[in-house]
């Protein structure tokens, strides 16, 4: 029996008893250390958190529900339920069933889909938001996601308090076909009624925005705010350039781009949201409050199944 058989090797044979337990795979977490996109810098995972999880060059990465949570309102808040949905109305399949695609999303995400709304104060006023999760299913516009969408306008009607919505999305949900897509106008009539009631309806627009929700509720909002370099478009750039046969112009559908051209009111750093939110929502609803976040303590990860409910 050789070495590999024994499962053993040169550097076990070295290593004094018991040290290999304080040396395990399991205490060196995968994500230690983070590549930067932009710049290929790697980042320490710990730096990345209290810098907002915005890398040294400015790229801001893709951040789930509890953090956007946490950065945003001023202190304590606390999450609802989210609507429940028939699971898989179309039976869809392709390599694999949809039932399993959601289960696998549930289980690295530990939400149930791809919207989550919590209540709290920004600014000291009352506020409802509502957070688009790219990494459940690509953020995808699917029943689920409208149906979360209607009751966070509802629960800001019944509360006379301001939306706001941080929108991540690949698009519509396919694997539900034209139900999908009806969630475009229903969401519609959503920010109808919020209009109605007269109260402000916040966008906040993080990469990537793209598909059926830039082309509904993502650009109907009173006031459109835009993380940097945030990729906001309908379709992508790769599928207009093979579409026209012609090369777009540099940073198209970026954030700054669209500033440029009047479809984003103000371009602003991660940790500016906040107090960029504070004071909307006080002019907005004339009201006095203070304007920053309290803390900005990391919450439990959003993997962890049991994240939610008051915090």
């Amino acid at each position: 029996m050789n070495d590999r058989d024994s499962g053993m090797n040169w550097l076990s044979k070295i290593t004094p008893p018991g040290m290999s337990k304080i040396f395990s795979k399991r205490d060196t977490p995968d994500n230690l250390w983070v590549k930067c996109p932009k710049s290929g810098e790697m980042v320490f995972h710990k730096d990345l958190e209290a810098g907002l999880f915005v890398t040294p060059a400015g790229h801001h990465m893709r951040i789930g529900p509890s953090w956007r949570f946490q950065f945003t309102f001023d202190d304590e808040y606390t999450e609802l339920d989210t609507p429940e949905v028939p699971r898989d109305p179309l039976k869809f399949r392709d390599d694999k069933p949809y039932v399993s695609r959601i289960q696998a999303a549930r289980k690295k995400t530990g939400r149930d889909d791809a919207m989550a709304i919590a209540v709290g104060q920004i600014g000291g006023v009352d506020s409802v938001v509502l957070v688009q999760n790219f990494a459940f299913m690509g953020g995808s516009l699917g029943m689920a996601a409208g149906e979360s969408f209607i009751k966070a306008a509802e629960e800001a009607v019944k509360r006379k308090a301001p939306l706001i919505v941080f929108t991540a999305a690949g698009g519509a949900r396919m694997q539900e076909g034209t139900l999908s897509l009806m969630q475009m106008p229903r969401t519609t009539i959503a920010v109808d009624m919020l209009n109605d009631a007269g109260l402000p309806y916040i966008v906040v627009l993080t990469d990537p925005t793209t598909g059926g929700v830039t082309a509904s509720y993502a650009m109907l909002g009173d006031v459109h705010i835009a993380e940097p370099d945030a990729l906001i478009g309908f379709a992508g750039p790769r599928v207009i350039e093979q579409t026209i046969r012609e090369k777009l112009p540099e940073g198209f559908q970026r954030s700054e781009y669209l500033l440029e051209k009047g479809m984003v009111d103000k371009v602003v750093h991660r940790r500016d949201i906040p107090g960029t939110l504070a004071r909307l929502v006080r002019v907005m609803m004339k009201r006095p409050g203070s304007s920053v976040p309290k803390s900005l303590t990391p919450p439990p990860p959003d993997h962890v199944a049991t994240d939610g409910g008051s915090h």
